[in-house]
């Protein structure tokens, strides 16, 4: 076995915790990142020109919660692997969407009153789906780095208020969240904004910012539900074998 390969108790590590977690978590994770992929292709109008968003944040605020939440019962590894399972079924779903668009047919919504297929709505939804290279490597790169980042901030957030409340929840919560997704917003834009739709860095660091808060706002407004949902796991017991096999400072 080369060095590289993943040892056994990685393994056993990944395939308890996903033994572990609620099924709805992963689901809704991977939902997430496939809706915000698709919403992205939105941009909003009618906004000031220094603040550059898409329909996409309309999600991009679950794929977070979800990973707090996770990190908060069951540790930053948990958090992360919750992550990467999700990351690696979103890509294969964007090669299925691919493959999709490659299909020939017409899309239903291309078609006009008179019952006739456009052409150029047509190919404009494959494009859609299809997405381009560079977008997906860029969002990939970006949730895999805010991911982790995302991650390891909850934790010592946790660790310096030292304090088992809601206050200390959405505090962990919101600065963990806030900077992670300037972080994925600002990896994003390097990676794709700047070399393929010319923005300058200026642009890319102002809309990382004012980016990050708009979809901070979203968890910030469920963040007493996602509260809630963490305390019923506790109460339930919920991962309790995980946690006694894997100690994790949480």
């Amino acid at each position: 076995m080369s060095s590289s390969s993943p040892s056994p108790s990685k393994l056993s590590h990944i395939a308890d915790f996903l033994h572990t977690c609620p099924a709805w978590v992963l689901a809704l994770f991977v939902g997430s990142l496939v809706a915000m992929n698709l919403l992205a292709n939105k941009s909003l109008g009618g906004l000031p020109s220094w603040l550059a968003l898409d329909a996409g944040f309309l999600f991009s605020w679950v794929a977070f919660a979800l990973m707090d939440m996770t990190v908060k019962r069951f540790g930053e590894a948990a958090g992360n692997i919750l992550a990467f399972t999700a990351i690696v079924f979103n890509l294969f779903i964007v090669l299925i969407f691919f493959m999709a668009s490659l299909l020939p047919g017409e899309w239903s919504a291309s078609y006009d009153a008179a019952g006739q297929s456009l052409p150029a709505i047509n190919a404009a939804l494959d494009q859609t789906f299809a997405g381009s290279w560079y977008v997906v490597f860029g969002s990939t790169v970006a949730i895999c780095v805010s991911s982790l980042f995302n991650n390891r901030v909850n934790v010592l957030v946790a660790r310096w208020l030292h304090r088992d409340n809601f206050g200390v929840y959405a505090s962990r919560s919101f600065i963990s969240t806030g900077l992670a997704q300037f972080v994925d917003n600002l990896t994003f834009a390097l990676i794709v904004s700047i070399p393929f739709f010319g923005w300058s860095l200026l642009q890319a660091v102002t809309c990382a910012a004012t980016g990050a808060l708009a979809e901070l706002l979203m968890e910030v407004v469920f963040s007493p539900v996602s509260y809630r949902i963490v305390r019923i796991w506790e109460a339930r017991q919920t991962g309790a074998a995980y946690l006694e096999k894997y100690v994790e400072a949480r």
